[in-house]
């Protein structure tokens, strides 16, 4: 396990990702349950906005620690034009502290999503897509993780115990800051996010789920919701054969590839792809 001082570093990088110099504020509006609430009664409720939020930077930070952000300010800058589009047509338009999108300096082909609206996105996959709308449909993908929360959903409920237990008053008099009690408190909790988003993946429901609700939510945005296929194709092609990758984390299997071509293909035809793709030809190289 990292020493508490790492973590509280990795989770400062987290948090300049997302928030830059307002993470003060960020910290203070989660609080701390210093009640005598009983086990079961805590354990009982769900995850509040803002404690997902808080989760989903802690995992920010393990991805962080993984990989390196990429470099290059305009690819960013336009990766989080094309996520933001699609996130304000999705089914959770708006989140704790919002979506906020990052390339990953990898070759490798993947994306994770982290509880609250952090997006990762590898070089790799950007290289990969071959259009915006390409682009848009791996983003709307991987939102529609965030909507659904899948990502906390993964927690155990023993995971979910312990923790709501401990955040009662004996443990707000025994933790004295409010950042590394949640580091403390949340620790196990973000391990089993951080296990299903990058080593896991998520069950084949909630993969079929995000891939439906990624077609309406592309056809909303103006996006050609066939683009969801046709990057899922070339991905295929890409990592067949290899050990890591997307498919370890989102395994696609010839059942979901046909009903997300069923479900794309009644969709009204896109305008201006052209210009998109320009557009995302003259920024990607």
């Amino acid at each position: 396990m990292r020493s508490r001082i790492h973590w509280l570093a990795l989770l400062a990088a987290a948090l300049f990702l997302v928030n830059g110099c307002a993470g003060a504020s960020v910290i203070s509006a989660v609080p701390i349950a210093a009640t005598g609430i009983t086990k079961a009664t805590q354990a009982s409720r769900p995850i509040n906005d803002s404690e997902e939020y808080y989760v989903g930077r802690a995992v920010a930070a393990r991805i962080l620690s993984k990989y390196p952000l990429d470099q290059n300010p305009k690819l960013t800058a336009y990766v989080n034009e094309v996520g933001q589009t699609v996130a304000r047509k999705s089914s959770r338009a708006q989140t704790f502290r919002g979506y906020h999108f990052a390339v990953l300096d990898t070759p490798e082909i993947n994306a994770f999503a982290c509880p609250g609206g952090t997006i990762f996105i590898t070089k790799g996959l950007v290289r990969t897509c071959a259009t915006e709308d390409q682009l848009a449909a791996v983003l709307a993908h991987e939102v529609a993780h965030v909507a659904h929360k899948d990502g906390v959903n993964s927690i155990s409920k023993a995971r979910w115990t312990e923790v709501w237990t401990a955040m009662g008053a004996e443990a707000a008099r025994q933790y004295g800051g409010v950042a590394g009690n949640l580091v403390t408190l949340f620790e196990g909790s973000i391990d089993d996010v951080f296990k299903t988003i990058v080593v896991n993946g998520y069950s084949r429901t909630a993969e079929e789920a995000a891939d439906q609700e990624a077609v309406a939510t592309l056809t909303k945005a103006g996006y050609d919701p066939g683009a969801l296929p046709q990057v899922l194709d070339k991905m295929m092609a890409k990592e067949k054969g290899a050990a890591g990758g997307i498919f370890k984390t989102h395994p696609p299997t010839s059942e979901r590839l046909a009903k997300v071509k069923a479900e794309a293909s009644g969709a009204p035809p896109s305008k201006d792809e052209a210009v998109r793709t320009r557009r995302f030809k003259s920024i990607t190289g």
